[in-house]
């Protein structure tokens, strides 16, 4: 079985550097800490993935950023657009969107429920990390 690595709307701030979500979790995820994790796991072949709810939260976030500096807000909107075009075309490591609604299936939402807590909520099949909940 492959690993997946969900990407979620707070680290994906970070990791875009979206003025105002420069941290997550109670400030301990920060760019520095994003960006390793995530270069660790690709160094894996670890696959990443972009959760729907991720892709619009995080366009909402750029486009709200409010900041004197709309430099920081278009490399962040630029870095968005690259990795969403990397997804769409399932540019190693990125996942295709079509491919998650496997995680949706009755089959995998029993495993998923059957798994432990992982307290990073990075790894599938973690339940809270593949939903989104449990951050804070």
């Amino acid at each position: 079985m492959r690993k997946v690595l969900l990407i979620d709307t707070s680290l994906l701030c970070v990791w875009l550097k979206v003025p105002g979500r420069e941290t997550a979790g109670n400030n301990e995820w920060d760019f520095e800490r994003v960006n390793q994790k995530i270069q660790v796991e690709i160094a894996k072949s670890t696959t990443l993935v972009l959760p729907l709810a991720a892709v619009i939260e995080t366009g909402n976030h750029i486009a709200q950023a409010k900041t004197a500096n709309s430099e920081s807000k278009r490399i962040a909107s630029e870095k968005f657009a690259e990795i969403m075009t990397y997804a769409a075309d399932e540019t190693t490591p990125w996942a295709k969107f079509r491919e998650q609604i496997v995680l949706w299936e009755e089959e995998e939402l029993k495993n998923l429920q059957n798994q432990p807590f992982q307290g990073e909520h990075l790894y599938y099949p973690s339940f809270y990390g593949i939903s989104g909940i449990g951050w804070n």
